[in-house]
């Protein structure tokens, strides 16, 4: 874990800050929503210091959350969706493994053998190792950059098999529409870094015994990245 998170020269408390910015990104709300909430706490701060929170602590906790252990078991399921940008057509290329846990995500103006090559050299250098299988839909630049990238690893291209990666971009679509789209590609970059990391500490996979018993150790850690008492 890298090193404690400081609130020097922050006249709120770090809980009131970690509560901020962990309503901001767990959940659909807009930065006016989050100073509501936080209002009816009798916690008086603005929607652009919630801002400006987000911006400084969110990239600060996403480093010091652990990431799943990676396995040459695994599977990644790759898409990509469209994301319009100041009437510019962007794409975020996402991979998410066989649980639905947000592997990487890239925000690229390109839809071409060229993007799909920087997501799996991405992801190779991320997980250390290649995956037993990777599933994508038909877009053919996956096909031409696994042979260049990873020659060795099976990959199956059909839509249908395909839901778990499709169905990662629902909770993007929801915050998108809430914060009413993005300004620029690097605050997309920088937004969807935080927002998968929060999720993928809090959504339990589907394999978990006991939901609340792995939200309670979610919150536990959140707290220990935030550097705040439990």
């Amino acid at each position: 874990m890298s090193k404690p998170v400081s609130y020097k020269r922050h006249r709120f408390p770090p809980e009131i800050i970690a509560h901020a910015v962990w309503l901001y990104f767990r959940f659909p709300l807009s930065l006016r929503l989050v100073e509501e909430m936080l209002l009816e706490r009798g916690i008086l701060v603005s929607y652009e210091t919630v801002r400006r929170w987000a911006l400084k602590f969110g990239p600060a906790y996403t480093r010091r959350l652990r990431r799943k252990a990676p396995s040459r078991r695994d599977i990644w399921h790759l898409d990509e969706v469209v994301v319009t940008i100041a009437g510019q057509k962007h794409w975020l290329w996402r991979a998410v493994d066989q649980d639905g846990y947000v592997l990487d995500e890239i925000v690229q103006t390109r839809r071409n053998t060229k993007a799909a090559k920087r997501l799996l050299t991405r992801l190779l250098r991320k997980q250390g190792c290649p995956p037993r299988r990777m599933i994508s839909d038909k877009l053919g630049s996956y096909a031409s950059a696994r042979r260049q990238i990873m020659p060795d690893v099976e990959h199956r291209s059909h839509k249908g098999l395909n839901n778990r990666a499709e169905n990662s971009h629902l909770p993007f679509r929801r915050r998108e529409r809430a914060m009413q789209g993005f300004r620029a590609p690097r605050y997309l970059q920088r937004f969807v870094s935080v927002f998968s990391a929060v999720r993928n500490l809090f959504v339990p996979p589907r394999s978990a015994p006991a939901t609340h018993l792995h939200r309670l150790n979610a919150m536990a850690e959140w707290k220990a990245v935030a550097n705040i008492a439990a």
